[in-house]
C-alpha cells in the first residue's frame, strides 16, 4: 500500500501532459492558420489578445492551484504512513473529478458542469486533509 498513495499523483501528471498537449497542438495550429508571429504573443496580455482558445490553456493553469494541495496531502500520506483504504480511494476520487474537470474545461465549457466537478473534487481534497488531520492528530 505505501507506494501505490504515488499511483493517483502519476495520474494527475498524466493529465497535466495530455492538457498540456493539448494547450500545444491548439495553440500552434492557431498561430499557423493566423500567420501569428511567437513575438506577437510574447507576454500573456498579448496571447490572450491573439489567441482565441484559452480553454486549455486555462485548465494547464488551473492543474497548478488546487492540486499542488493533492501533491502534498500525498506526500503527507506516505511519509506519516497513513497510505490507508480511505486515503487512497480519497485520492482516486479526486484525480477522477480532476479529469472530469479537464475533460470540461478543454471541450464544450459549460460553466456550471465544469464548477460542479471543480467543487466536488474541492471537496474530497479538503475532506483528504481532514482525513489526514484526524489519523495524525486524533487517532
Amino acid at each position: 500500500m505505501p507506494r501505490a498513495i504515488f499511483l493517483p499523483a502519476f495520474a494527475m501528471v498524466a493529465l497535466t501532459l495530455v492538457v498540456w498537449l493539448r494547450m500545444y497542438t491548439v495553440r500552434i495550429a492557431q498561430m499557423k492558420r493566423e500567420r501569428i508571429h511567437p513575438q506577437a504573443v510574447a507576454t500573456s496580455a498579448q496571447a490572450a489578445a491573439r489567441l482565441t482558445d484559452s480553454r486549455a490553456a486555462d485548465n494547464f493553469r488551473n492543474l497548478f492551484e488546487l492540486p499542488v494541495l493533492f501533491y502534498l496531502a500525498l506526500v503527507v500520506a506516505a511519509v506519516s504512513g497513513l497510505a490507508t483504504d480511505v486515503t487512497l480511494a480519497l485520492a482516486w476520487l479526486f484525480v477522477l473529478l480532476r479529469v472530469v474537470h479537464s475533460a470540461i474545461q478543454c471541450s464544450y465549457n459549460k460553466v456550471m458542469h465544469r464548477f460542479q466537478a471543480y467543487l466536488a473534487g474541492s471537496v474530497v481534497l479538503w475532506v483528504l486533509w481532514a482525513w489526514l488531520a484526524y489519523l495524525l492528530f486524533l487517532r
